[in-house]
């Protein structure tokens, strides 16, 4: 997480290019981790994997500046939005401590490429090939989802407040 203070994407073209920065992020991360993948040892690619997401998640929370820290210092009536935001979008990473157990539980969602990575590694070469075609595309999956619930609620923000809605009408 960086110290400097990070504010949400208030344009549209600020959250596309803070979703192009993210991304760009990703594909490096994911292009590490699938050349890990074709080391043929049991569980480093899982380890990897785990590992890379635990650095990537926050880092694109922090960009979108929708990490717990950056949530609580929005105005009470954003918060609400952005919660009813992350809700509404099942945003499991969005604004939450990303920690093992939570990646191991979104990595489930992926479980059959992971588990077919797993086999696919123990065939000589083309496996090989195979395992670190599968973790970037699991790793780049689980990410693009991320990023566009991210982007989902930034946008969200940028709609006006529910409290400022009823102040207008009145």
């Amino acid at each position: 997480m960086s110290a400097a203070w990070t504010v949400v994407p208030s344009t549209p073209e600020e959250i596309e290019a803070v979703a192009r920065h993210c991304r760009k992020l990703v594909t490096q991360r994911a292009l590490l981790a699938a050349g890990v993948a074709v080391v043929p040892i049991p569980g480093l690619d899982w380890v990897t994997d785990v590992g890379v997401l635990v650095k990537v998640i926050p880092r694109i929370n922090d960009a979108f500046g929708l990490t717990p820290e950056q949530i609580e210092r929005l105005a009470p009536d954003r918060r609400v939005v952005v919660y009813k935001a992350i809700s509404a979008g099942g945003g499991l990473l969005i604004g939450r401590l990303v920690t093992r157990e939570l990646v191991l539980q979104v990595l489930r969602l992926v479980g059959v490429r992971l588990t077919a990575q797993q086999a696919a590694k123990y065939v000589p070469l083309a496996g090989q090939a195979v395992s670190a075609a599968l973790t970037f595309s699991a790793l780049k999956f689980v990410c693009e989802q991320h990023i566009r619930q991210c982007m989902e609620v930034a946008r969200q923000l940028q709609l006006p407040a529910p409290a400022e809605t009823v102040e207008r009408a009145a």
